[in-house]
């Protein structure tokens, strides 16, 4: 593989950090007095998921998130905090990768008809899937230093 300026493992750690950073900047920018003390965060969700077409999607609204949405808020809130750092550090990185995939496949499907955020989340999904199969923790990552996932 030919590259210029940075090797290709390189590129791909800069793809993986680069994802970090933009999980960082979504759980930066959140609301968290409001996600945490008002419930803004999950009321809005709910209110996507109460007009959905699927019938999966408000069903699986009202059983899993309507009966525990401060829970669920912090969940949120924190597995963006924790993605962020795991891709921006390279520690656990396959387990960040997965883990971030399945909520952006959860954030797309619950606004499939939100435009708006549609092309953010299937980006980062498809990140996800290239830094996943590339094996983007080889380099500039706590993952190489320690030895895992060789």
């Amino acid at each position: 593989m030919q590259t210029i300026w940075l090797g290709g493992a390189e590129w791909l750690a800069v793809l993986r950090i680069g994802l970090g950073l933009w999980w960082l900047e979504s759980w930066r920018h959140k609301d968290r007095k409001g996600w945490f003390e008002r419930g803004t965060g999950i009321a809005w969700a709910a209110d996507i998921a109460g007009k959905h077409r699927w019938g999966v999607v408000r069903t699986g609204f009202r059983r899993v998130v309507e009966p525990r949405p401060k829970l669920i808020a912090y969940i949120v809130v924190y597995a963006e905090l924790a993605l962020g750092l795991g891709l921006v550090t390279g520690f656990l990185t396959p387990v960040a990768l997965v883990a971030g995939l399945l909520l952006n496949l959860l954030y797309l499907v619950l606004m499939i008809h939100d435009w708006a955020e549609q092309g953010q989340n299937a980006m980062m999904a498809l990140i996800s899937l290239v830094a996943l199969f590339a094996m983007a923790w080889q380099t500039w990552s706590l993952d190489a230093a320690l030895g895992l996932f060789r």
